[in-house]
């Protein structure tokens, strides 16, 4: 006899239905998973076993093949203990429903028929939804985040039995519905970190400001306790709050990577990754037999921070430099190839030598300028090209600590940071992947970036001089963009251009003394 039961399988922050068919004939006590499952598809076997016994089922002895169809596709996770249990049970006569014609199912066993929570669950409701499917059976734990995809019936179960009720109309259930504006409104963060507890560095905060409102790169560069750490921790509290559509993206792919917290719906805040400098490159970008997002990935429409950025491998960061000009990394394996988003703010921060000290011509027992050079050699020219900002950071004086006047809060420079983003979003309504102006492509930079004569002429000799790349000249006019929005001023003057062009300091000849 044979049954057919839908599950699903995740591929990048996308997903695909898998059919789980079982067959049986009589023979030899034999169990065959085809389909080319992983280790722990495989170990479902003695799973499903022991759940169905447990629960008063009878277990069907005999030759018995279960096929994971498409057959050339990589399965992997605990997401098919579920279905295979509910295709034994058909299969062996022991539930008769219609049903299944119309569900994606999926769920994790415990030996005594518990569903335990899996990952991947938004991507499948949202295949699901696609495919024509009616009803979706998910963990209990997974169906707050599973109701987030509209149209599409969720029924979140706790224990097998439950869903065997279920199939057979025993009892009554409604599907389970929540509130999608009502979550999003929750939107933000009880914020223990603000910039009001940074003490003098006005021109810092002011270019992390530029950097949140267009969604710019920055590194800091600076001496050890001038306070780039404590900036930028506290750079999320000044971005502006997600979309719903940029809560759907990095919402998809925690969900994948397992990170969604039980019960939890969406991701409502821009999410914050600091990675330690030890980090590998699989780790950063993502990757691994079945690839998997890596911390670039898992910080889409928030802030990746790497702090010390010359102690990272220079393998780990050059590896980054396609995903974060193209906002997407694409990882090949020979049986596969997946695309995770990667659109972030990357902040970096840095000292300027190893010893952590600047150049000072006045000790003769300094810092060197030779040794701020190699230092810094040590962060390739077309890594730094694709940042955006680079900011000089100088230890903060006596009276500034001691002083007991507080700079500005986070919620105002935030309000000033959402003011500009509004006007970026009304600038590129219609287009798809453009939310800020750090995001536009070249021909759009042209369109949006017009300059007069005067800021035509100021940019022709910074470019000269400093012997800028194309890349930094498109980057300096969208700093100038940003920092118009934040001005309010429908054109880019000359003194938004000057200042853009202040922050390429690491690209100025003698800079480094």
């Amino acid at each position: 006899m044979l049954a057919r039961v839908y599950c699903a399988s995740t591929v990048g922050v996308d997903a695909k239905i898998i059919d789980v068919e079982t067959h049986h004939t009589n023979g030899m006590v034999k169990f065959f998973l085809v389909g080319l499952p992983d280790r722990a598809v495989s170990e479902s076997r003695d799973r499903v076993e022991a759940a169905i016994r447990n629960t008063g089922s009878y277990y069907p002895l005999g030759r018995i093949t279960v096929n994971l169809a498409p057959a050339d596709l990589p399965k992997e996770g605990n997401a098919f203990d579920l279905p295979i249990a509910i295709g034994l049970l058909r299969m062996s006569g022991q539930i008769h429903t219609e049903k299944l014609e119309e569900t994606v199912m999926l769920g994790e066993l415990a030996l005594d028929g518990k569903i335990r929570p899996i990952k991947g669950v938004l991507p499948v409701a949202v295949e699901a939804k696609k495919r024509g499917f009616k009803y979706l059976i998910v963990p209990k734990e997974n169906g707050a985040e599973a109701a987030v995809v509209e149209g599409i019936e969720i029924f979140p179960f706790e224990h097998l039995n439950q869903v065997k009720d279920w199939l057979e109309n025993r009892g009554s259930m409604d599907p389970f519905h929540i509130d999608v504006g009502n979550v999003f409104s929750q939107n933000g963060q009880a914020d223990l970190l603000d910039f009001s507890d940074v003490r003098g560095q006005e021109n810092v905060k002011r270019a992390l400001e530029i950097a949140a409102a267009g969604g710019h790169n920055v590194v800091m560069v600076g001496p050890p306790g001038s306070g780039k750490t404590m900036m930028a921790r506290r750079i999320p509290t000044i971005l502006p709050p997600l979309s719903l559509d940029e809560a759907l993206e990095t919402t998809k792919v925690h969900s994948v990577s397992g990170l969604m917290k039980s019960g939890k719906a969406l991701i409502t805040s821009r999410p914050f990754r600091a990675p330690h400098h030890t980090v590998s490159d699989v780790a950063l970008v993502g990757g691994g037999g079945i690839p998997m997002p890596g911390e670039i990935s898992m910080a889409h429409n928030g802030v990746l921070f790497l702090d010390e950025l010359p102690e990272f491998k220079r393998s780990a960061l050059e590896v980054m430099r396609q995903p974060l000009e193209d906002g997407f990394v694409s990882i090949s394996r020979a049986r596969m190839s997946v695309t995770y988003p990667s659109r972030v703010m990357l902040v970096a921060s840095m000292n300027p030598s190893p010893s952590g000290d600047w150049y000072n011509p006045q000790e003769m027992n300094g810092t060197s300028s030779l040794q701020m050079q190699r230092y810094l050699s040590k962060i390739s020219g077309p890594l730094l090209d694709r940042i955006d900002l680079h900011i000089e950071v100088n230890k903060v004086s006596y009276d500034e600590l001691s002083g007991k006047a507080k700079g500005e809060s986070s919620k105002e420079i935030r309000e000033r940071v959402i003011e500009a983003r509004t006007i970026q979003s009304r600038r590129f309504i219609g287009l798809k992947g453009v939310y800020s102006n750090a995001q536009m492509n070249t021909r759009q930079v042209r369109k949006v970036c017009e300059l007069d004569e005067t800021s035509s002429e100021i940019l022709k000799k910074a470019i000269t001089s400093l012997g800028l790349s194309a890349r930094a000249y498109d980057r300096i006019l969208k700093v100038g963009r940003t920092i118009a929005d934040l001005d309010k001023s429908e054109n880019i003057q000359s003194h938004h251009i000057a200042e853009a062009i202040q922050y390429r300091s690491l690209d100025r000849e003698g800079w480094l003394g």
